[in-house]
C-alpha cells in the first residue's frame, strides 16, 4: 500500500467504508454526519478512493430465489491446464454464472452459480465435466461480512455494524 492510500485508510476512512458497505446508497449528506464531514467533503473522500482503488464499484445484490432461482452451489473444478481455456470459455457462456475465480491448488476455478432447480445446476455441471472434475457445494445460506481496519497482524477485522 502506498502512502497516499494509507493516508485515505485513516480512522475517517475506515468508517466511510463501513457505512458504505452497510448501505452503498447512504445519502452523501447522511454518510457526511456519520463520520463527522460535509456532504462535499465526504463525496470527495469517496471519489479519491475509486480514483486510488480502493472503491472498485457499488453493487446490487440480487434476490435469486425471489427471481426464481432457488439453487445456488459452488463448483470447483479441476482440470488438465491443456483443458483451462476452453474451461475457461466455458463458464463465461454458461447460464446462471454469477462469479468465477481463478485459484491456486487442485482446484483451475472456483464458480458460484444459480439455477432454477436440481436438474438444471446438474446440467451445467455436466458441460463443466466434460473438460475437468466438479465438486458441487450447494449453498443452504449465505451473507457477507463488513470489514474493517488491519489488526496488529494485518489481518482484516470485522466491522461491528
Amino acid at each position: 500500500m502506498d502512502a497516499s492510500t494509507e493516508r485515505l485508510l485513516d480512522d475517517i476512512g475506515w468508517r466511510i467504508l463501513a457505512e458504505l458497505q452497510a448501505d452503498p446508497r447512504i445519502p452523501w449528506s447522511r454518510l457526511g454526519r456519520r463520520v463527522g464531514l460535509s456532504a462535499p467533503a465526504v463525496a470527495e473522500r469517496v471519489r479519491r478512493m475509486q480514483d486510488a482503488g480502493v472503491i472498485v464499484g457499488f453493487r446490487v445484490d440480487l434476490g435469486l430465489d425471489r427471481m426464481g432461482f432457488g439453487v445456488t452451489a459452488l463448483v470447483r473444478v479441476s482440470a488438465p491446464e491443456s483443458n483451462c481455456l476452453a474451461l475457461g470459455t466455458l463458464v463465461r457462456r454458461l447460464p446462471g454464472v454469477i462469479d468465477v475465480w481463478r485459484v491456486t491448488g487442485e482446484d483451475r476455478l472456483v464458480v458460484r452459480m444459480a439455477a432454477t432447480s436440481v436438474a438444471a445446476l446438474d446440467e451445467a455441471v455436466r458441460e463443466m465435466s466434460r473438460l475437468g472434475t466438479a465438486t458441487v457445494s450447494v449453498v443452504l445460506r449465505s451473507f457477507a461480512l463488513a470489514v474493517g481496519p488491519p489488526d496488529r497482524h494485518g489481518r482484516l477485522q470485522r466491522n461491528p455494524a
